[in-house]
C-alpha cells in the first residue's frame, strides 16, 4: 500500500453480513478525548501498524510498541485539534478541488484516477475513505496556510541584510539532517521544562552511544517527521534556523549535536552528510496568459469550470482567440492585456497553476484549473532562459527568510494548540 499514497491510508475491512449477524463486536474503546471529539483504539491501532509499516520500509528498527503507541497517539490528538478548528473556521474542501488533488496522486503513481481506485481497492483501502484522508490532509495544509503562512512578514531591511550577509555565499554547503524535538508546553513550570531537557538529554546520550537515530527519533521526538526517523534531508545552510547552523559549523557528518534550546523546546540534531552546492542551474521563465473565473455565492465552482471548457473549445476550434475572450470573460487584472500575465519564474505563481503551466508545450491551453483563487485557463506562448537580476535575488530571499520563519512559527503554533486544546489522554486505563 505505501508504494501509492502520500497520505496516511487506513482501510476498514468488515467481516461479511452473514458472519457479523454472528459475531460479538467489541465495543471501541476510547483511548484519548480531544475536545468534544474522541481517539478510539481502532484508530490508533490502525495508524501504529501504518507507522510501523512505515519504519520497516525504512529499514529503521522499531521502537517498544508502547512508546510508539504514545507517539502516535500524540500526533492524532494533534491532527484532530486542527480539523475541529479548520471546521469551526469555516474551512472546507470542494469535490472539484478533492478531485484533482486524487488525479495528482494518482499520476504521480503513474496510474488514471480508475486504476488508482482499483489498485487501492486491491490493497484491502476503502476509496470513500482514502477521500476522507485526502480530504483532511487538504484542510490541514489550508488551516497553516491562514493561521501561520499568511501571518509571516518579512521586511526589506530583513531581505537587505540577508543578501549582505550571503553575499560571500556564492555556492553555500548543504546539509543532510536528522533531528529530534522534545517540545515544551506554553508556560511551562520549571519541573516540566526539567523533564523536556531530561527527555532530550536521554535522546542525545542514546544517539551517541550509536544508538540508531531513526528509533531514537521515533522514540522520543514531538515533530511531526519523528515517525520519518526524524529525516529532514538536504538543506541549504540559509533554509536551516541560526540555531542549527551554528551547531553544524563544529560538526562533522556522523555527529550529534549538543541539546539545544528554543521557543518550541530543546532540539537534537545529527549530521548524515555534507557537500558543497554547486552553482545553480539556469533559471527558465515562461510567458504565460490566462483567463480567471472565480467562484462566489453566485457562482459555483461546477459553473465556472463549465465556462471555461466552453471557452477552451472555442479557442482550440480556431472560432475566436484566447486574448480576446480573456479581455471578455477574465476576472484578472491582466484581462486588459488580454490575460497576459508576462514571463514568469517558477515560485511565482501558486503550486496549483505552476504545475498546470509546466505540463504545457508553448501554444497549448490548459483543462480548467482550480486554485484558491478561482479556476483558470492558462496558454503558454513561450520560454526561455533567464539571468538571475538583483530582483530576483531580492524576491529569492524574501522567499527564504519567509520559509524559515514559516517553519519556527508553525511549530510554536502547534505547540500553543495543543496547550489549549482539552485533552483526556485514556490510553494506559484499564
Amino acid at each position: 500500500m505505501n508504494r501509492y499514497l502520500a497520505v496516511f491510508v487506513l482501510a476498514v475491512l468488515l467481516p461479511p453480513a452473514a458472519q457479523a449477524a454472528e459475531q460479538l463486536v467489541p465495543v471501541d474503546r476510547i483511548v484519548a478525548v480531544v475536545n468534544k471529539d474522541v481517539v478510539t483504539q481502532s484508530e490508533l491501532d490502525e495508524r501504529v501498524a501504518f507507522a510501523e509499516r512505515e519504519l520497516r520500509r525504512q529499514g529503521t528498527p522499531l521502537p517498544d510498541r508502547k512508546q510508539l503507541e504514545h507517539q502516535v497517539l500524540e500526533r492524532l490528538i494533534l491532527e484532530k485539534a486542527q480539523l475541529q478548528l479548520a471546521h469551526e473556521s469555516g474551512l472546507k474542501v470542494e469535490d472539484a478541488q478533492l478531485d484533482a488533488a486524487i488525479g495528482r496522486i494518482a499520476e504521480r503513481n503513474k496510474m488514471s484516477v480508475p486504476e488508482f481506485r482499483a489498485a487501492l481497492e486491491h490493497d484491502g483501502v476503502n476509496f470513500d475513505k482514502f477521500r476522507d484522508e485526502v480530504r483532511n490532509q487538504i484542510l490541514l495544509a489550508q488551516l497553516r496556510e491562514r493561521e501561520v503562512d499568511d501571518k509571516i512578514e518579512v521586511s526589506n531591511a530583513e531581505v537587505e541584510r540577508y543578501l549582505q550577509e550571503h553575499k560571500a555565499d556564492a555556492e553555500q554547503p548543504e546539509y543532510e539532517l536528522a533531528h529530534i524535538l522534545v517540545r515544551i508546553p506554553d508556560q511551562a513550570s520549571p519541573e516540566q521544562i526539567a523533564q523536556a531537557r531530561e527527555r532530550a538529554e536521554k535522546a542525545r546520550a542514546e544517539a551517541v552511544a550509536g544508538g540508531d537515530f531513526g528509533k531514537i527519533a521515533a522514540t522520543y521526538s514531538d515533530a511531526s517527521d519523528a515517525l520519518q526517523g526524524g529525516a529532514i534531508g538536504w538543506r541549504a545552510q540559509d533554509r536551516l534556523p541560526d540555531l542549527f547552523v551554528n551547531a553544524l559549523k563544529t560538526m562533522k557528518p556522523g555527529d550529534v549535536s549538543p541539546v539545544m534550546r528554543s521557543p518550541a523546546g530543546f532540539h537534537v540534531i545529527k549530521l548524515i552528510a555534507r557537500r558543497e552546492a554547486a552553482a545553480g542551474p539556469p533559471v527558465m521563465q515562461t510567458h504565460v496568459r490566462q483567463i480567471l473565473i472565480k467562484t462566489n455565492e453566485v457562482v459555483s465552482a461546477d459553473e465556472a469550470r463549465r465556462k471555461l471548457l466552453d471557452l477552451r473549445q472555442r479557442i482550440v476550434l480556431g472560432h475566436e482567440s484566447f486574448a480576446k475572450l480573456a479581455r471578455q470573460y477574465s476576472e484578472d487584472p491582466s484581462a486588459a492585456n488580454g490575460g497576459d500575465i508576462g514571463w514568469v519564474y517558477p515560485g511565482d505563481t501558486v503550486p496549483e497553476f505552476e504545475r498546470a503551466m509546466d505540463a504545457l508545450k508553448p501554444g497549448e491551453v490548459s483543462e480548467p484549473v482550480k486554485t484558491p483563487f478561482g479556476w483558470h485557463l492558462i496558454e503558454v506562448l513561450g520560454r526561455r532562459v533567464a539571468p538571475v537580476g538583483a530582483d530576483r535575488l531580492k524576491l529569492q530571499a524574501r522567499q527564504v527568510l519567509r520559509e524559515r520563519k514559516a517553519d519556527e512559527a508553525y511549530q510554536e503554533w502547534l505547540r500553543q494548540l495543543r496547550d489549549r486544546t482539552y485533552v483526556q489522554i485514556r490510553l494506559d486505563d484499564k
